[in-house]
């Protein structure tokens, strides 16, 4: 098994900053994927990025790019997502989530997730 545990999350204005965590523990040499996902109030939950954890490849959603960055730290066990330049669109709830699938396009491939922590950007 393994556990995720979000940090990170809070308020800020639009055009600021936030830097989220993720903690993995359990049996993390399992995992091949690791993504961050949002879910806004009355909306599906959508992916933001995906990094794969042997490669270090990056993905992301075309409405974030060139503003979140993801990264880990396999010393740690710690997933992150900067976030730069945020706007209003961008208040939702975040989730990490963790995978043992070599490709994770979809939610549905993601075996772990966390509670979720809030990002709120007013404007």
């Amino acid at each position: 098994q393994v556990q995720v545990v979000e940090s990170g999350g809070g308020s800020v204005q639009a055009g600021g900053s936030l830097r989220l965590s993720c903690a993995a523990s359990g049996y993390t040499g399992s995992i091949l994927c690791m993504g961050w996902f949002r879910q806004a109030p009355g909306k599906e939950r959508e992916r933001v990025a995906t990094i794969y954890t042997s490669s270090s490849n990056r993905v992301y959603a075309d409405s974030v790019k060139g503003r979140f960055t993801i990264s880990q730290d396999n010393a740690k066990n710690t997933l992150y997502l900067q976030m730069n330049s945020l706007k209003a669109e961008d208040n939702a709830m975040y989730y990490c989530a963790a995978g043992r699938s070599w490709n994770c396009p979809e939610r549905n491939q993601y075996n772990y997730w966390g509670q979720g922590t809030q990002v709120t950007v007013s404007s």
